[in-house]
């Protein structure tokens, strides 16, 4: 592991969740592995205690499990997992943007609009991981424009268990570029605030993700 993980400043909690959880989307922390504490703990150069602190919000989203006296482990998914999961997402973003074309104000689209032009830029310079966190942001973001309080919650709480999943979505140039077209066309769909055009791109998205990953899980 390179040693350019470390961590700067050790008060942060929130940049040792971000780095351990980053490790777990590229796969540098393999699915049911176990996790070395005391490797990753010299390599990102944190104390014990911040380190299980960041261990216990990445398993809050369903990213680890914590095992007392037996040591955390990676959580990996079955196939059954990730396709319910994404049936349940698929239905959500449906609502999700049906409600934000009729409930966004025309500033909290554009704010959309201009999340996505910097997510395309990331991909015409093949920057997958920028990409892939501002596509996350994009889902997330388009939950809140509902203003459904019980949707985001539900809808973030899956999206956090499918985060590695989500990234190996677009390990294939055709399968990113599937995924691209996918967006630019919830992106028409939002511009004219075309609630059921968008519900159909969002839910068809999550479809498509299915067929992306299945053969990887």
């Amino acid at each position: 592991m390179a040693a350019s993980i470390a961590i700067t400043n050790r008060s942060l909690h929130d940049q040792v969740v971000s780095r351990v959880r980053d490790l777990i989307i590229e796969g540098t922390l393999e699915p049911g592995s176990r996790i070395d504490e005391a490797h990753l703990i010299e390599e990102l150069g944190v104390s014990r205690t911040p380190f299980r602190e960041a261990l216990r919000t990445l398993a809050a989203e369903g990213l680890v499990i914590v095992r007392p006296s037996k040591g955390s482990i990676v959580r990996k998914l079955t196939p059954e997992d990730v396709f319910s999961m994404l049936e349940v997402l698929g239905n959500l973003e449906r609502l999700a943007g049906e409600l934000a074309c009729e409930r966004a104000s025309d500033q909290e689209i554009a704010a959309l609009i201009d999340l996505h032009n910097s997510m395309m830029e990331c991909y015409r310079t093949r920057e997958r991981m920028p990409y892939y966190k501002m596509n996350q942001e994009f889902h997330s973001r388009l939950a809140e424009l509902s203003k459904n309080e019980t949707l985001q919650e539900m809808q973030a709480n899956i999206q956090a268990r499918l985060k590695r999943i989500r990234y190996i979505g677009n390990q294939e140039p055709d399968s990113w570029a599937g995924a691209v077209a996918d967006h630019e066309e919830m992106v028409r769909a939002l511009k004219n605030r075309d609630g059921k055009r968008l519900g159909d791109a969002m839910a068809g998205h999550l479809g498509k993700t299915w067929e992306r990953v299945k053969d990887s899980i």
